[in-house]
């Protein structure tokens, strides 16, 4: 499984990647992340963290509308490297445990391109990992966690840049 999400960002790649490398603060900028807490940190800003966020999704039954939200939890080994830039997470427990997790910050004109690239084989389930991964778990639970994330922390980071301007 290949999932990309990857958007413009109308801000400095340094508070972009400033912005997504303090994992711990994504509850307070993005509502549907649970919570994110290191388990072990290092002094370089990675270490291994616990993330949990919900996915959301629009139901309607019989002409009514509502939503629920999916609880979801992953452990991860995260290293960011300054000089790329970029942030890697390798997913060591829950149901994505092997997942390979890249985001990379591009500069742009008068911005940041951010790329979000997962690699996955699939859960080690005989037979049908592989499906699960590409056509369950990458395009429904990866993507719409991924592209909320990316989306939330853009807006955050373009509002933080035009105050500085």
């Amino acid at each position: 499984m290949e999932e990309v999400d990857s958007q413009y960002v109308h801000a400095p790649v340094h508070l972009m990647f400033e912005l997504a490398s303090r994992v711990e603060k994504w509850p307070s900028y993005l509502p549907h992340y649970r919570y994110v807490r290191f388990r072990e940190k290092r002094s370089d800003g990675g270490g291994v963290v616990e993330m949990s966020a919900n996915r959301p999704f629009a139901i309607e039954a019989r002409g009514r509308k509502a939503s629920i939200n999916w609880p979801t939890w992953w452990l991860s080994e995260m290293a960011i490297d300054e000089a790329k830039p970029s942030i890697r997470f390798r997913h060591i427990g829950g149901i994505t445990k092997g997942m390979e997790v890249e985001w990379t910050f591009i500069p742009a004109p008068d911005g940041t391109h951010v790329r979000i690239v997962h690699l996955w084989d699939g859960p080690n389930l005989p037979e049908i990992g592989p499906f699960v991964a590409t056509y369950v778990i990458g395009p429904v639970f990866v993507h719409g966690i991924a592209s909320r994330t990316l989306a939330g922390l853009a807006t955050v980071a373009e509002k933080k840049a035009r105050n500085q301007q």
